[in-house]
């Protein structure tokens, strides 16, 4: 198909339309004169329509803006830092972003296209053709926002300047991709996962479940049977410290059967990995703080400003949008009775039986408890303050008895 600047003139292609709309000539026919498509037909009836007399099919040919060598300079120099970063093997990085460096050059007031900066990637050989990576399916299995969240923990070398690793915990809508929670942690604990999902489930509400690994953080998991030994307790005969928070609030827990089966999760660990890491390494970040400051950054150019692959939806427009729609699965958040405070419920708990003297022992404490018959059951509920300090509230039969502030360092074998 010619284009049709070069095969009409303009009182031509008017009187094409004029006759048409006149009703002298069919749409089929009329197409069939100027060889254009249906859509490229109704557009030029829409401009002759408007005003006959300036209608154009003439081609308007837009000059494309030069790079000024100050800012192709720019763009080499960046190219040339991100070959360092390449080529260093002390670096968990094997291949360029181009993408990542146009959003920092954005960052800098320049404005350029991918494609342009990999042109002068060659010129520069900071160029590696990727390797063909084996397609996944691009599918959104749930038909709204709460339906399924998606939880996950990433132990990793986020800063290659860093003394040490440390976990990215996030939570990922399945539906809308908005990552609901990502921050990272000293260490990956129970209490850990505590905080993220209160955090999620506070300001969101309760999803209809779950989705984690078999991680013994989420769930017990025993082993078969052998000759030497045999279990009393079988998988899921006990719930983990997560796991009874999710039951008392009613929200399911599914989990995956492979770590290939969570790959809607891991995709965004991957982009946040590789943009998080070459932050750091290009701008000497070696801190925890600094990093979370680089983390959310990520996290808000993903959730705010990227168009997602799999749905062609910004993830945070796409979340409102379901929102306001009403397409939600969230339930309101609310206290289960009889609790009236967010610590009992987002926290860490132990019975502990009455001996002889009202008292029980705790952290190597022994803990007068009033008001409760001597050989009853008391249900613990701890709560870290800080790194040094735990809150504990002691129920009994729906109320509770006692609080008290201990410190941290009485629970050796409990990592806060």
């Amino acid at each position: 198909m010619s284009q049709l600047h070069k095969k009409f003139g303009n009182e031509q292609a008017k009187a094409i339309l004029r006759n048409y709309q006149e009703g002298q000539m069919t749409r089929e026919h009329a197409q069939e004169l100027l060889e254009i498509g249906k859509s490229r037909f109704f557009t030029l009836l829409q401009q002759y329509r408007a005003d006959p007399s300036s209608m154009s099919i003439e081609y308007q040919r837009t000059a494309t803006g030069r790079i000024s060598p100050v800012i192709d300079q720019v763009i080499r120099q960046e190219l040339k830092r991100e070959k360092d970063l390449v080529e260093d093997e002390r670096l968990p990085i094997s291949s360029y972003n181009y993408t990542a460096l146009r959003d920092r050059l954005k960052q800098k007031g320049i404005t350029v296209s991918v494609p342009t900066i990999i042109k002068r990637a060659k010129e520069e050989d900071c160029y590696r053709p990727r390797r063909k990576q084996k397609a996944h399916d691009r599918l959104v299995v749930t038909s709204a926002i709460g339906e399924m969240v998606q939880h996950d923990a990433s132990v990793h070398l986020w800063s290659p300047l860093a003394s040490e690793k440390w976990t990215l915990i996030t939570s990922l809508d399945d539906y809308s991709r908005t990552l609901l929670f990502a921050d990272f942690f000293a260490h990956e604990t129970s209490w850990a996962h505590i905080q993220a999902a209160q955090t999620v489930l506070v300001k969101n509400g309760l999803p209809v479940r779950y989705y984690v690994d078999n991680l013994r953080v989420f769930r017990f998991i025993q082993k078969r049977d052998s000759f030497w030994r045999n279990h009393i307790l079988e998988t899921d005969d006990v719930d983990p410290q997560w796991r009874q928070v999710m039951r008392l609030l009613k929200v399911g827990v599914t989990y995956a059967l492979s770590p290939q089966a969570k790959g809607k999760i891991e995709r965004p660990f991957r982009w946040l990995q590789d943009r998080i890491v070459r932050t750091c390494a290009l701008e000497g970040i070696s801190s925890f703080e600094d990093a979370r400051v680089v983390l959310r950054a990520e996290v808000d150019r993903y959730n705010n400003h990227k168009v997602h692959s799999t749905t062609g939806e910004i993830p945070a427009i796409r979340f409102e949008k379901a929102k306001t729609t009403g397409n939600s699965l969230f339930r309101p958040f609310s206290l289960p009775k009889p609790f009236s405070s967010l610590k009992d419920v987002f926290c860490l708990r132990d019975t502990r039986t009455l001996n002889g003297y009202r008292k029980i022992t705790l952290g190597g404490m022994e803990i007068e408890i009033p008001k409760v018959p001597i050989r009853e059951d008391v249900d613990i509920h701890f709560v870290p303050l800080s790194s040094s300090l735990v809150e504990v509230r002691i129920w009994y039969e729906n109320k509770m008895v006692h609080s008290l502030t201990m410190p941290a360092v009485k629970f050796p074998g409990v990592h806060f």
